[in-house]
């Protein structure tokens, strides 16, 4: 691929993830109401998934969206329950009991908001037509392995989500040190994130436009 062709596709990249988006707004929440670490762990989650969105692009799978639209509604709803189900999680949960976990609970939970990140990544049908859509203006079939060229430009968004990103992850995650210790701000800090999470699901489950 040549330097040009990178360096326009790094420009297109730069401006999408700098744009607010659910991604943003679920990265920046999860940092303000938990921290770094768990802010961290969601975007690692959500960067392995758009590696799996641009493999499905390279294998010719998500064009299984665009043929068959009964596919893509079953995984939006499966997307918009998920999210669902986390926002119960967000609105159910304790500070006082999460104050009282150990280090062993404290790794499993890194664990689980990674996994939280992919899956939410996974089942937005509409992450797999972006990368279907984008990706593919980028590849010039004669450089080489189209399935390859597919996965660099992956990695450059991953690269370039990880700069933009972490500076939300930062900003917010400081004020999650101002939360630390007052049970009262982090329990209302839970029916934030579960508002978020709520609101993601709504905006998955009722906007039809591919």
């Amino acid at each position: 691929m040549d330097y040009s062709t990178l360096l326009i596709f790094s420009l297109a990249a730069l401006a999408l993830t700098a744009s607010p988006g659910p991604d943003m707004l679920l990265l920046a929440s999860r940092s303000a109401t938990q921290g770094r670490v768990a802010g961290l762990a969601t975007w690692a989650g959500i960067a392995v998934g758009t590696y799996c969105h641009a493999l499905a692009a390279a294998l010719g799978l998500s064009q299984l969206f665009l043929a068959v639209p009964v596919a893509y509604d079953l995984v939006r709803y499966a997307g918009a329950a998920y999210l669902l189900y986390l926002a119960w999680k967000a609105f159910t949960s304790n500070a006082k009991i999460e104050d009282q976990v150990d280090a062993n609970r404290k790794d499993r939970s890194v664990a689980t908001m990674f996994k939280q990140g992919l899956l939410t990544n996974l089942l937005n049908p509409k992450m797999a037509i972006f990368v279907l859509a984008l990706f593919p203006q980028f590849v010039n079939p004669e450089a080489g392995s189209v399935a390859v060229q597919i996965m660099v430009l992956a990695t450059i968004l991953n690269l370039i989500g990880f700069f933009v990103h972490g500076a939300v992850i930062l900003a917010a995650s400081r004020a999650s040190l101002m939360l630390s210790g007052n049970v009262k701000i982090k329990n209302i800090s839970q029916y934030i994130l579960g508002t978020v999470f709520a609101g993601l699901a709504a905006r998955l489950a009722f906007d039809t436009q591919r």
